[in-house]
C-alpha cells in the first residue's frame, strides 16, 4: 500500500480527480441522445464527496492492492447507482425536493419524465460498467450480484419503501436501524465488499471489513440526521430520524458508540489506518 495515503483527506486529494475523470469517460460512451446526455452529466457530474468509490479504493489499498484501470472503472459503478437513487428520491412522488447539491433537482431542470429515465439509465448502465471493466470473470459475476442485492428489493429499494410507509409514524430504534441498514447502509456495505472481492481476501477478512462497513453506514445516517436537525431543514418533515427518535444528545452518544464499534471492527484488519480514517468524517 502507498504509505503516503493513510488518511481520508489524502485519499480524496489523490483519487477523487481520477474518479471524476473516470465518470466523465464513461459518460462519453453513453447515449448519443442529446437531452439524455445532458441530464446524465447534470446529475452524475454535479459533485458530491464520492465516499462510496473512495471506500472501495481504500479497501483495496488496505489489502495492499494496486489501483488499476480495471479496478477504478469497477469502483465507480456504485456512484452511478447512488446518483440514480438521488434523482428518484427528489421526485414529487418520493421526497419532493427541489434542490440537490446546490442545484435544481433533475426533475426541476429537465422535467419528471426525463428525470425518471435518467435515473433508469444510470441504474442500468452501472452494471455494464462492471461487466466491461476487464476484471476476472468470477469477480465481475460477484460484483454484479452483490451490487444488485444492495440496490434492489432486498436492499436500498426495500429501505425506500419502509421509509415512505413509515412517514408520519414512529418507528422503534430497531425498526429505524433496519430501515437505514437497507436504504443507506447497503451501498456502503457493497462499497467495502467490492474492494474485498477485487482483493480476493479471505472469508475471515471479509467479515471484519463487513462489520466495519455496517458501523460506517449506521454512523453516516445518524450523523446526517444530526446535521439536518442542526440546520433546521424541514425537507424530511414527518420522516423518522435518530435526532427525532432519541433527541440530539442521545443521538450524539449513539453516534460516538457506533464510531467506536467501527474502529474496533478494524482491529483485526492489518494496516487499517486508511479505512479507520473514514470515521473522522463524523468527528468534524
Amino acid at each position: 500500500m502507498d504509505q503516503k495515503i493513510t488518511t481520508l483527506a489524502a485519499l480524496t486529494q489523490h483519487y477523487r480527480p481520477q474518479i471524476e475523470a473516470e465518470l466523465t469517460r464513461i459518460l462519453d460512451h453513453e447515449s448519443t441522445e442529446q437531452t439524455l446526455q445532458q441530464s446524465l452529466r447534470y446529475s452524475l457530474l454535479a459533485g458530491g464527496k464520492r465516499i462510496r468509490p473512495l471506500l472501495t479504493l481504500a479497501t483495496l489499498l488496505t489489502c495492499d492492492e494496486t489501483i488499476t484501470e480495471e479496478r477504478l472503472q469497477a469502483s465507480v459503478a456504485v456512484e452511478m447507482i447512488h446518483t440514480y437513487s438521488l434523482i428518484h428520491d427528489d421526485l414529487p412522488a418520493m421526497d419532493d425536493s427541489d434542490y440537490r447539491r446546490g442545484k435544481l433537482a433533475s426533475h426541476k431542470q429537465f422535467g419528471e419524465a426525463q428525470a425518471i429515465l435518467t435515473g433508469d439509465g444510470l441504474l442500468t448502465d452501472a452494471f455494464s460498467v462492471l461487466a466491461t471493466s476487464g476484471l476476472p470473470a468470477n469477480q465481475i459475476i460477484e460484483l454484479v450480484d452483490r451490487l444488485a442485492l444492495a440496490a434492489g428489493s432486498r436492499g436500498m429499494v426495500a429501505g425506500q419503501v419502509i421509509d415512505m410507509e413509515a412517514t408520519g409514524l414512529q418507528l422503534s430504534l430497531v425498526e429505524l436501524q433496519d430501515l437505514d441498514r437497507k436504504k443507506t447502509g447497503a451501498l456502503f456495505h457493497y462499497s467495502v465488499l467490492a474492494g474485498a472481492i477485487m482483493a480476493n481476501v479471505t472469508e475471515n477478512q471479509r467479515q471484519h471489513l463487513a462489520d466495519f462497513a455496517g458501523k460506517f453506514g449506521l454512523a453516516f445516517q445518524i450523523y446526517d440526521d444530526l446535521m439536518d436537525e442542526q440546520a433546521g431543514t424541514d425537507e424530511d418533515e414527518g420522516k423518522n430520524s435518530y435526532a427525532h427518535l432519541l433527541g440530539r444528545n442521545q443521538a450524539q452518544q449513539v453516534l460516538q458508540e457506533t464510531i467506536a464499534e467501527g474502529e474496533s471492527a478494524l482491529d483485526a484488519v492489518p494496516h487499517a489506518d486508511l479505512l479507520r480514517s473514514f470515521l473522522t468524517y463524523f468527528k468534524g
